[in-house]
Order: C-alpha cells, then structure tokens, then sequence
C-alpha cells in the first residue's frame, strides 16, 4: 500500500509515491509554468496513484482544509482555488487530505528526519516565500482552517515593507529569498556573473561580501523575532528550518542562532534547538505521505 504525495510550492510542483516504510518511488518535480492547472494534472498523471491507500498534498497558503481550497500568495492564477477536488476529479475514488506545505514538511521531518523524539516541532521553510508548521505531540496542529504555524505572515517590523498579503513588515517581506536579494541590490550588492538569486546572494555572504553578510544577518534577526514569538505560545524546543535559503547552511544558520540566543528572554526559550532540514526538498513529500498512509495519519482533518 502506498501515497501519492504532492508538494505545491511557489515554484515548482513534486510528486512521488511513497510507502509506509518511508521508501519513495517515481518522484517527479517541475516548474509551476503558466498554467498551474494544467501543470498539477501532468504532474499527477505521469507519477501515478494506482494503488494507493490516499493522496496526500502540501501546498502553499493560505489555504482552507475544510473547503479544500488555496490561494498561494506566489501563484496568482490559483484564488480560492478547489485543489482538493481538483485531484479527486484526477484520481477518482482515493482519498485525498489537504495541509500547508510547511506543515507537512514540518511532518515529514518529525517521521523520516530524525525529530520523533520532539514534542513540539516548528518546521519554517524559507524560499520564495516563508511558510510554517507545528507539529505538537505527534499530531501535526492546523487550526480550524488549516493556517496555524503561518509564520511567514507574523508581524517583525511595523515600519517595514507592504508584503503581497496585504499586511505590513511580515517575516516574509524580510526572509524569504526573493525579498534578500531585493534588499541586497538596493543596498549596493552587484550580483557575480548578472545573476541575482539567493544562491549567489549565499555565496557572496560566505566569501564575507559586507552588504551580502549583512543580509543573512537582517534575514536571522527576522525569523529570531518570530521563532522566539512562536515558541512563547506553543513552548516549543525543536525548529527545523528547509527551502531554497536554508542551503546556504551555516551562513545562515550561524547567525540565526546567534539571533536566538541574545534574543531569548524566558528560562524555557533557551532550551531551543535550530537545525537544517535532514530530508532536503522531500520533506514535504514525507509529511504529505504521512497524512494519508495507513499507521502514519496524523492529520485530525482527513479528506475523503
């Protein structure tokens, strides 16, 4: 027995199946393109779902489990989007349940990446945009509409930029990849080469390019403030961080430590672990499998 996993992203789309001892097979990733409709439907058909026990998606918020709709801030032609049953309509009679890609990355990491152990996880992924997860005892938590752990749009600069949310100085405007760059280029940074990507932007921060360091530096403040802001609420003690600018590795990930640290007030907040992803871009496809395979659903808002 087997899941169809599907991970919706701002950029790319990936799918696998995937089986209940974690192994995975047919994984497929592709680029959004200019129809994501059509993209998902390619996508689906060429992995396949011919016996599998469910399908299990992970997509881009915000989103409504209940509905099965979303309205990823990064692809605009999906508003409300019925992506639920757009896959049911594509593999007829399977069950299919729906959660945030952060979140189910958050899950993947807590089953396959060695987080087990965590009682509460906090799972952020930072790329073109800024997602989150919680994973609390096991059991992944997703609110009422399936949007808790939306760490992307918490509130670190009131004096900060208009983010595509419609709020103003969300972590997302700071963090994610697309919006380091912007920040790097108006402060002077001449990408090598004519590309101007978070890549490059990593690479320049680690052969210590200043506007380049100071970056990663305002990026690892950013997401200390909302972590910290997180973990008062939830008592967390384990936060994973994956996506696109997680690879540039301790560039990051020394500083956001750091952040932590000299910002943690409370006793309880010390005791935080910060690490990279163990399953790299698969840890949505886990947590999307883990919603649906028999002995590994932990979702309290299974689609049928």
């Amino acid at each position: 027995m087997t899941a169809l996993a599907i991970d919706i992203g701002g950029t790319k789309f990936a799918a696998a199946v995937v089986r209940p001892d974690g192994s995975m097979e047919r994984r497929t990733e592709v680029p959004v393109g200019s129809d994501p409709t059509a993209t998902l439907a390619s996508l689906v058909r060429e992995v396949g779902a011919a016996g599998a026990a469910g399908v299990g998606i992970g997509s881009a918020g915000p989103l409504d489990v209940v509905a099965g709709t979303v309205s990823p801030v990064n692809i605009p032609a999906w508003r409300d989007f019925p992506l639920a049953d757009a896959v049911r309509e594509l593999v007829p009679g399977v069950p299919v349940a729906l959660a945030g890609d952060a979140q189910c990355m958050a899950l993947g990491e807590w089953w396959r990446g060695g987080h087990a152990a965590s009682r509460a996880l906090l799972g952020i992924v930072v790329s073109t945009g800024v997602g989150g997860g919680l994973v609390l005892d096991g059991v992944p938590y997703l609110g009422p509409t399936g949007n808790a752990g939306h760490i992307g749009h918490i509130t670190v600069d009131r004096n900060g930029g208009l983010c595509p949310c419609g709020a103003i100085g969300c972590l997302e405007t700071i963090a994610s990849g697309p919006s380091m760059v912007r920040w790097a280029l108006a402060n002077g940074w001449s990408a090598p080469g004519g590309q101007p990507d978070a890549r490059a932007l990593a690479a320049d921060a680690a052969r210590g390019v200043p506007v380049a360091r100071l970056a990663f530096q305002r990026t690892a403040d950013a997401l200390a403030t909302a972590i910290l802001t997180t973990a008062a609420l939830f008592d967390i003690d384990d936060v994973v961080i994956g996506g696109g600018v997680s690879g540039a590795g301790d560039t990051l990930l020394a500083p956001l430590r750091q952040a932590v640290a000299k910002q943690a007030g409370l006793g309880f907040l010390h005791r935080l672990t910060v690490t990279r992803t163990a399953l790299e871009r698969d840890a949505g496809l886990y947590g999307a499998a883990a919603l649906v395979l028999p002995g590994e659903t932990r979702s309290p808002n299974r689609g049928s």
